[in-house]
């Protein structure tokens, strides 16, 4: 019994001193509660592009470094784990954070950048929510007004016109729904306001054709009782893109929906 008991300590030992012998570096090194140990072992591991493991090493010490003169260097690092990952919703998130609590830092404008794009990227298709888009701009609006002498002003110029163009499809695209749906005052209001959030929308002449003939056939399917109001209220949307665009190459229908809805008053005056 006592020989069994013996085979099987020894058993024991010889799997715990193989076991302890295969861990692997990291292993011993996440395990070593060593910050100091784990810090310079995480900055190896970012410099060689293993992002994963830095953030995982990082992620144990961002407290015991609170306060001290690597803190700085630590949450910029591990925000950026989060980048070169492309998990872009925390690297937009830890960027942030890191741009309002080193507010002095070098890093400071990088992480601007960072946090602008990181969003920008989230950026989906117009067709879906454009909410990552209207926070890419402002955050890229943001960091042109804080530094107008950065060397990425004209690509921060370039982006917010991407993204820009992204949401005016998307309001376009809106007013075009409630068009084909036959809902034409929704359209009107729709398309004024893509007017007035995109003033200088190269698709102006569309639109203002597009507003007075949905606001012509509101006025052409609305009871009698309210035909006189809106199709005096279409004629001046037909003022208003005539002025705009007299030779525009709608005139022709438009001048024709003019010309009903003049007849149509004067049916109804008499």
């Amino acid at each position: 019994m006592k020989i069994r008991h013996l085979n099987r300590l020894l058993v024991f030992v010889i799997t715990v001193a193989l076991w302890t012998g295969c861990r692997t570096e990291f292993e011993r090194v996440r395990t070593s509660n060593d910050p100091d140990k784990v810090y310079e072992k995480a900055v190896a591991y970012y410099e060689e592009g293993e992002y994963l493991k830095a953030q995982t090493l990082l992620e144990l010490i961002l407290n015991n470094f609170r306060g001290t003169a690597k803190a700085e260097d630590l949450y910029f690092k591990y925000a950026y784990t989060h980048y070169h990952m492309k998990n872009f919703l925390l690297a937009a998130h830890y960027f942030d954070n890191f741009s309002n609590t080193f507010t002095s830092s070098d890093l400071r404008q990088e992480a601007d950048y960072l946090r602008g794009y990181s969003n920008y990227l989230l950026s989906p298709n117009h067709r879906l929510d454009q909410e990552y888009t209207r926070k890419a701009i402002e955050q890229f609006q943001l960091y042109a007004n804080t530094y107008p002498n950065s060397d990425r002003t004209d690509e921060i110029n370039t982006l917010i016109d991407e993204a820009r163009s992204k949401l005016e499809q998307k309001e376009f695209d809106q007013g075009m729904l409630y068009y084909d749906l036959r809902n034409y005052n929704s359209a009107v209001h729709t398309f004024e306001n893509l007017l007035k959030d995109f003033p200088e929308t190269a698709n102006a002449e569309q639109i203002r054709f597009l507003i007075f003939k949905s606001a012509f056939l509101l006025a052409e399917n609305s009871f009698f009782e309210r035909q006189q109001e809106r199709f005096e209220e279409a004629l001046e949307k037909f003022e208003s893109f005539k002025k705009k665009f007299p030779a525009s190459e709608y005139m022709a229908e438009a001048s024709s929906m003019e010309r009903s809805s003049r007849a149509r008053l004067k049916f109804i005056a008499q």
